[in-house]
């Protein structure tokens, strides 16, 4: 087998940096923006509270900043927020202290997944499922 033309491979690297370069950039989602949906909680008796989320969210590069709460009047800060590929982690430190860590997932227009806390001894879970705000 011949070795190929300087100028074909350098022609056929520049087409697959240019494919992997479009790949990264595409991985990286923006969810800048306002974000509504449900907080569905399951307290420590077991019993599941439907309950709403508002997340208002900014990102710059890997980094999550913003509030989230049940609506626009109850907004708690982000301390933590990491955005890697589709993958998102966010820590809410709530009124009394306590912290909320949200293991979430971007897919199909929705933020999604899990929530979850302790308040004294007492363990939180919740399901959160939000979507860009018309």
């Amino acid at each position: 087998m011949e070795p190929r033309p300087a100028n074909v491979r350098m022609f056929t690297m520049t087409r697959i940096l240019c494919c992997f370069l479009l790949s990264a950039i595409a991985m990286f989602a923006d969810v800048t923006g306002k974000w509504t949906g449900t907080f569905d909680a399951t307290g420590p008796d077991g019993q599941t509270k439907p309950g709403t989320a508002l997340m208002l969210l900014k990102q710059t590069g890997d980094a999550i900043t913003g509030t989230v709460g049940p609506n626009e009047d109850h907004q708690m800060s982000i301390k933590v927020g990491k955005i890697d590929g589709n993958k998102i982690a966010l820590e809410v430190e709530i009124d009394d202290g306590a912290i909320i860590k949200f293991d979430l997932t971007l897919a199909g227009g929705h933020i999604k997944g899990d929530a979850q806390g302790m308040r004294g001894d007492e363990k939180m879970t919740a399901k959160v499922d939000v979507t860009p705000a018309k």
